[in-house]
Order: C-alpha cells, then structure tokens, then sequence
C-alpha cells in the first residue's frame, strides 16, 4: 500500500474517455498520436487517480444537526436512537420528503463529491425501510447516476435497522426479514436496482443469524453482500463477512486479534470510516494499522450520511486515517483509490492510473501527494476529471500548442460555474 509508482514531470494520455498511455512527459509528447492531442497543463501540480468512496448514505432529507448538539451535550448514539432519534428520525422524514426535493439535494452533493477529487461512490438505499421508500431511492440513485458525471454503485440497506411499524410486535423483526427476503429482495435484483446488500450488524439492529438468512437470499439472486460490522460491538459479524464471501466489512472498531489475522487471509476489504468516529467524538477508532500490518485489504470512505458523519471528503478522511490510525499518507491514498475500487469490484477500470483503465483522474494544487491528508479540512482539489471529460475545475487550465479540438458532445455536471469547465475532445488530450 506505500508503493505508489509515482513519476516525476509525468504525463498521461487520454483517448476517448481511457487512458492511452503513461510516461514523462518527454515520452508521452513524442508519440505520435500525442501530437494532435489537446494538451493540459496542471503546472507542476499533483495528479492522482480520481478518488473512490465506497460507503455513503447519499440520500436523504434533512441533517440530524439537533442530535449533534444533544450528543455535544452528552447523550451518546444509543441513547438518541431509544429517543426516536437516529436512523429512524431520517426515516420518518424520508418517507415524507417528495422526490424533487430528495433529488436536488443529491445533485448538490454529488457536485461536492466531485469537488473534492472523487469520481465514483458507492450509495445505499436503507432511509426508507418499506419497499415503496427504498424503491424510490434506488431509482433515483438510478437515475442520478444518468443526470450527472459521478459513477454511482448502489447497494440495497433494506436491513439497516426495524422499521418502527414492526417494532411492537414480538415478531416484528422475523417478520420484516421475511419481507426482506421474500418481497424486496427479489424485487430488486428483478428491477436490477443494486448491485450490492448490506446489512448492518450490531447491537439494535440485526443479529449475525438474521444478517445471514439475508445473504442467503441476497446471494440467490445475484448480489454480493456488504456489511457494517463489529462498529458498536463485537458481534461476530467481521467472521460473517468472510463466511458469506462479503466484498467488505465497514467499520471494525470492535475487531479482536483473531478477527484480525481471520480477515488478512480473506479477501475482504476491510473499509475504515473515520469520519463517523471522529463526529461522535469516540476515542477507539478501527485497528487499521493491525489490519494492514496483517495483510489485509484496506480501504477508506467517507461514511457520507445525516447522523454520524457528514463529510463528503475523502480527503479529509485521509488526514484523519493518518493522525487517528496511523495510516502513512501513501497507504490512505491507496484506501481511497484501488482498494476502495476493489470492495466494488471495479478495480480492472478504475483506481488505478493504467493504460486501458477509464481516465478518472483528480489534480490538487499541491507539489507533493503527502500534502493531501496533511491539510486538513482544506479542499486543494484543482481539477477532477471522469472519463476524459472535466467535471469539476477550480479555473481554467492552460492550453498550450493545442489545435482546437472537434467539437463534441461532453457529459458534464450541472455546475453554475460549468462555464469555465474546460472543453476535451475526443481526441484526446496529456496532462
């Protein structure tokens, strides 16, 4: 995770949204077909592979801003859920929301999301809890991926705690797994809604023996499972996780030593949230540095949702990765970028700076890539670039010796500033 190959006065060339080759830019700019490419010149800045945040929770109404005071105050997370807040406080209100309102604040998100250098995010559904709600979101995750530049993998949460209409009931809880099972599962995996099923696992919201029946019926039908796990407790859910094949576990702040070695010689992706600890003020955050140490896969996201960690930036996840789990800027770069690709299995196109991967690329205006995480708080993405088109771009970059390229159609975000995003052409261009 610290080998980063990186190239001094590198330079990439990009043809029809791929990338095309890699070098310095001496042997880029003596190939022959990097002759009659537009040319972009970041001036000595950082060029990276274009960000990938593999757990969000993009969807949703209103911020839980009131329950951060109240924790500020000393109730603590359980407490405000037992309250009626929490999860189930968004999802009282996702069910109220009107979907162009829900819409209109995704696409604001999703505009920030580019800002900060990332150009694909994994989005759960789990705000809805009856399957009209979590239908609703994944279509529009569906369809927000089509409006905008940002690659968007949706994950099915319909497990992501009891809906309050079944929680009266001593079977309320078999119940609702059955629905899921039965009803929304196959709908989804019929309406080819999501890729991926989560569950999360933990004290107040399922067992490892339910989340198991789920990924039975997850599994069946074609979707790889996902799960939050071993966060508030040590449920046993990390030893699910390999035992079900999951693409990762989220979380881990409970792990012990034998999960630890159990998950190195998996191969799960072992995705740190920061950001959630850092936003409740816990002190124990996931034993990254054992993980890593041990062989294991890991990866950073941001956690991005209303209640314990609204932040949509993976860089600043990186700075605290480094400061509160001792993860080296490289190995956080590396989280966020090829492994964080791998939990999606997306890591043969995207992650990666490599001939025939798509040319999603993030430039930040800094001279060394140790200064991302060691800014914190500070957003010093310049550039942000998905598939050869500019999605984000703080100014215009510098054309030099460019012939004016063809004009052709470009999918980009629908940015106020959209009008000093600047032009590609097909033909490609070197950075």
């Amino acid at each position: 995770m610290r080998e980063l190959g990186i190239v001094a006065d590198g330079a990439v060339l990009i043809e029809e949204g791929r990338i095309a080759a890699v070098g310095t830019r001496r042997e880029i700019e003596r190939r022959a077909d990097a002759r009659r490419a537009l040319k972009l010149d970041i001036a000595g800045r950082i060029l990276v592979p274009g960000l990938v945040d593999s757990h969000t929770h993009l969807i949703f109404p209103v911020s839980r801003a009131a329950e951060y005071e109240q924790r500020i105050s000393g109730a603590t997370y359980e407490e405000i859920a037992r309250s009626g807040g929490g999860i189930l406080s968004t999802v009282r209100h996702l069910r109220a929301a009107r979907a162009p309102a829900l819409e209109r604040a995704a696409l604001a998100f999703l505009q920030e999301f580019a800002a900060h250098g990332t150009t694909t995010l994994e989005a759960k559904s789990g705000y809805g809890l009856d399957w009209p709600s979590e239908r609703r979101i994944l279509r529009l995750l569906r369809e927000l991926g089509r409006q905008q530049p940002v690659e968007i993998v949706p994950t099915f949460l319909g497990a992501h705690v009891i809906p309050p209409e079944y929680r009266p009931h001593k079977t309320g809880a078999e119940e609702y797994i059955a629905r899921v099972c039965k009803d929304m599962l196959p709908a989804v995996a019929r309406e080819k809604l999501a890729q991926f099923c989560d569950v999360f696992v933990d004290r107040g919201a399922f067992t490892v023996d339910q989340a198991r029946r789920i990924f039975a019926a997850a599994r069946a039908l074609g979707l790889v499972p996902r799960l939050h796990a071993e966060q508030l407790s040590h449920t046993g859910a990390a030893r699910l996780a390999i035992e079900v094949g999951a693409a990762s576990a989220d979380h881990l702040e409970q792990v012990d030593t034998n999960d630890i070695r159990a998950l190195a010689k998996s191969g799960v992706t072992c995705t740190m949230l920061p950001g959630c600890n850092f936003h409740l003020g816990l002190r124990q955050y996931a034993p990254a540095r054992a993980l890593i140490n041990a062989g294991a896969i890991v990866a950073l996201a941001t956690d991005f949702n209303p209640g314990t960690s609204p932040t949509l930036s993976l860089p600043m996840t990186m700075a605290l990765a480094c400061t509160q789990m001792r993860m080296t800027p490289a190995e956080a770069l590396t989280a966020c970028t090829i492994n964080a690709a791998h939990s999606l299995r997306l890591d043969a196109r995207i992650g990666s700076i490599e001939v025939g991967k798509d040319a999603d690329l993030a430039v930040f205006d800094l001279c060394d890539y140790r200064e991302i995480p060691y800014y914190f708080g500070v957003n010093y993405c310049w550039m942000t670039v998905k598939r050869g088109s500019t999605v984000y771009s703080r100014q215009p970059a510098t054309r030099a010796d460019s012939p004016r390229p063809p004009k052709t159609r470009t999918r980009r975000a629908p940015r106020a500033t959209e009008a000093r995003m600047t032009e590609i052409s097909d033909a490609g261009y070197a950075l």
